[in-house]
């Protein structure tokens, strides 16, 4: 094998997948289509569960240092808006920090453990056997083969992986489409003075300004067609009755409602993580933070498979586990969609009115409001085992270890399960390199297994007889079988 993993695209998801890879002792290799990063951002959030996800493995602070955190968020542009604050987390809020910072951010850190990126590589086609899968494109060089135990694309929603596998992309092409643009020139105290209209505008770094807008006019042009200055100006003065002096635009983009879920995140050595298995508009800002979750509940068992001690079926997990929550990120953001494309329409434009007071009265209920908090923060996913204790499959929040100190996530920050009980010792000689443990207990537990994603696998409650053995085949059905010689596969 010419390494153990193949990375097609270097976006967030494929430089998460590479250090959660690298962490674990997995050679790794990203290829990247593009000759070098473009500096783009398309997204401009990172949302309370991504940022749980970063501190799980000790690195949130270089993000949190590089943004800057709101404590609230919108459902489909509605006037009331979700408190992300209230909810059960250490990171109860948005963090804005531009797309292109995080991805540097991640690439350094994966450069740190070693993991190799390649730019200017783009895959062309793959096949694969029962040992391995051969990919091969076109680089600076020429055309190159490579040989891997496993490949992964998070190559975008027009993933060469995913047609090559022959995974099916089903859904919706796109009924709108809004255009976003970035200038070096506006004008600050005009937009200040504007109070209240229907464009977007954000701050970013490098003195530009970020403006996104939807135009009734315009709407029904196919996602595809290239932006000019002149339709974004015009587009402005419609919308807000001024272009707010915009001027030396740095990128002008077109994007769609255009909607599909893969068939299967899976087809033998074949994975899809991000874009590649899920497009969708991007309401909410859910788009990026999906890819950057896929990439950690994929990376711990995918490097377990590979280090020999995967129990078996642990890689079906990552389909079954992430394709629901797919589902529920397209679905949200179809309906949020609709909310916004009706309003554009002359003949909705009254009932749709009504139907957006309503919900934003709805959003007024604390319980409600909760509710999509924790979809769009995504701090809700879970995955739980049916007629299973209701805990196992939820996420943990990052509590206070006890007298021995520290936090949950301190456990995980290495790649490996975390144990919180009082056999400390006994769990983590029986399974060594595998566990981090803490002589200490979470709150109405006895013991507790979890996951290297920050989710639980086993718990016994307080009332709970111990029982060595149910402990022993629990443990072992995510953590393999205790003192088993790993043999890389």
């Amino acid at each position: 094998m010419d390494t153990d993993v193949v990375i097609s695209g270097a976006g967030p998801t494929g430089l998460l997948l590479g250090t959660e890879l690298a962490l674990a002792g997995v050679r790794v290799r990203i290829l990247e289509r593009q000759k070098r990063r473009h500096g783009q951002s398309r997204a401009l959030t990172l949302h309370p569960r991504s940022i749980e996800i970063l501190e799980l493995r000790g690195i949130a602070d270089r993000f949190l240092a590089q943004g800057r955190t709101v404590p609230s968020w919108h459902f489909a542009g509605l006037s009331r808006e979700l408190d992300f604050s209230v909810l059960d987390t250490r990171h109860g809020y948005t963090l804005f920090l531009e797309q292109a910072r995080t991805e540097e951010l991640l690439e350094e850190r994966a450069r740190e453990l070693g993991v190799e990126i390649s730019y200017g590589h783009e895959v062309g086609s793959l096949t694969q056997d029962e040992d391995g899968v051969e990919v091969a494109g076109i680089g600076p060089d020429g055309d190159f083969r490579l040989r891997a135990a496993y490949l992964v694309g998070c190559d975008g929603g027009r993933s060469k992986v995913r047609e090559s596998a022959g995974i099916g992309f089903p859904g919706s092409d796109g009924t709108m489409s809004s255009m976003l643009g970035d200038f070096a020139v506006v004008d600050r105290e005009e937009i200040a003075a504007a109070g209240r209209v229907p464009v977007l505008i954000a701050p970013l770094s490098g003195g530009l300004t970020r403006l996104v807008v939807t135009s009734p006019e315009r709407m029904r042009v196919p996602a595809t067609e290239p932006v000019t200055f002149d339709e974004f100006r015009a587009t402005l003065v419609e919308l807000a009755g001024t272009s707010f002096g915009i001027a030396e635009p740095r990128w002008l983009s077109r994007f769609g409602n255009a909607t599909r879920l893969a068939e299967n995140y899976r087809s033998g050595r074949v994975f899809l993580a991000g874009d590649a298995a899920h497009v969708h508009f991007p309401a909410a800002g859910q788009g990026l933070n999906t890819g950057l979750q896929d990439a950690m509940n994929l990376g711990w068992k995918l490097a377990a498979e590979i280090n020999g001690w995967a129990p078996p079926g642990m890689l079906d997990t990552y389909h079954a586990e992430r394709y629901p929550v797919g589902r529920l990120v397209t679905g949200n953001t179809q309906a949020q969609t609709l909310l916004l494309e009706l309003t554009l329409v002359p003949d909705y434009q009254r009932p749709v009115a009504a139907l957006r007071g309503l919900m934003d009265s709805l959003l007024e209920i604390p319980e409600v409001n909760a509710r999509l908090a924790g979809l769009v923060s995504a701090l809700s996913t879970s995955y739980a085992v049916p007629d299973g204790d209701p805990l196992v499959g939820t996420r943990v929040p990052d509590r206070p270890l006890g007298p021995g100190g520290g936090r949950v996530s301190d456990l995980v920050h290495s790649g490996t399960f975390g144990y919180v009980g009082d056999d400390a010792a006994q769990i983590a000689e029986a399974w060594k390199g595998r566990i981090t443990v803490a002589d200490s207990r979470l709150e109405n537990l006895s013991e507790a297994l979890i996951r290297p994603d920050g989710h639980i696998a086993w718990v016994r409650r307080e009332n709970d007889p111990p029982d060595a053995a149910l402990r022993e085949a629990a443990i072992t059905a995510w953590a393999g079988a205790p003192e088993r010689a790993a043999v890389r596969r």
